[in-house]
């Protein structure tokens, strides 16, 4: 059985963080006409891992500062009751104490991302990330769409933090393509939220009296269709294709365009979604679509040599 200290920085949410390392797969770096592949810079992974390790300490302290405000509510909720703060199996000075010695840790790995020079410390992307999501928590997810719009950004900074950490510069088309998925899988964990609302007697999030299904349902289908189409032009855009000597990054499209309609096809006949982190991990066509993806990637921008 997990430590209840582990189990309250939710550690199967860290998989969102793995974000960090799209730059190691896209990016490349050096001098125009000399660019080197990022995938193969020493030292690359090992700042990337940082990253990683930072962001997950960072997301794990949200989730402390929530539990640790939402405990009332919380202990109200079918599923959210049994978490170690609501359930009571963690104290709540035991807690803010726990939270206390992430933030250092936080701050104390950051420390060991290299910076660029010139550049700010690496620490401004996770202090971006702790302040959104601090104003998130307290204020902003009150907001409708707003609230959505949050956990997208969030994801953004993700790979611009990543970006920063492997000293490169994130394509505005990776941008878009992050922000635009994001906001699909958090319209989509909405979804679920609503139509589990009959089920639960107190609603922790105040925005779920305003949303229904049919707007979340309008809201999804462009979300889904922009994830598509944003990677899609991203694939075949002239400073891909210019960046990375070919076009063939288009030959991952279908595998994309599968896993979301995967992800639909679980959201609206499974009724999951509600977790994307947990699903990431249940669902094995879901998984092998992702590794699959990764491994096409790598193989055709990374191991198959351009043509001269």
């Amino acid at each position: 059985m997990m430590p209840v200290q582990l189990e309250a920085l939710r550690p199967h949410q860290w998989v969102k963080n793995l974000l960090v390392f799209a730059p190691l797969l896209f990016a490349t770096t050096g001098p125009r006409g000399q660019e080197t592949n990022t995938f193969f810079v020493p030292g690359a992974w090992q700042a990337a891992g940082w990253a990683f390790a930072v962001f997950s300490l960072a997301a794990s302290s949200i989730y402390l500062l929530n539990d640790i405000v939402d405990r009332e509510a919380d202990a109200r909720h079918p599923k959210k009751r049994s978490r170690p703060i609501a359930s009571g199996r963690l104290s709540v000075g035991a807690a803010w104490t726990l939270l206390a010695i992430v933030l250092v840790a936080c701050a104390a790995a950051a420390m060991l991302v290299p910076t660029a020079a010139g550049s700010a410390p690496f620490l401004v992307w996770p202090a971006a990330y702790l302040a959104l999501n601090v104003a998130y928590s307290f204020f902003l997810k009150a907001l409708v769409v707003v609230d959505c719009m949050c956990i997208a950004l969030g994801f953004q900074l993700r790979v611009m933090a990543g970006a920063a950490a492997v000293q490169v510069e994130a394509s505005h088309w990776l941008l878009l393509c992050t922000f635009f998925f994001s906001l699909f899988l958090a319209f989509c964990k909405r979804y679920e939220e609503v139509g589990r609302k009959a089920e639960v007697e107190g609603l922790t999030r105040a925005t779920m009296e305003h949303y229904s299904l049919a707007f979340l349902n309008m809201m999804i289908g462009p979300m889904a269709a922009l994830s598509i189409l944003s990677y899609a032009l991203y694939t075949v855009s002239p400073e891909t294709v210019a960046r990375h000597g070919s076009d063939r990054l288009m030959y991952t499209v279908p595998i994309v365009v599968y896993g979301v309609f995967r992800y639909l096809f679980l959201v609206y006949r499974k009724s999951e979604g509600g977790d994307p982190a947990r699903l990431l991990f249940r669902d094995l066509p879901l998984v092998l679509s992702g590794l699959f993806y990764a491994l096409a990637v790598v193989a055709l921008l990374r191991l198959v040599p351009t043509p001269a």
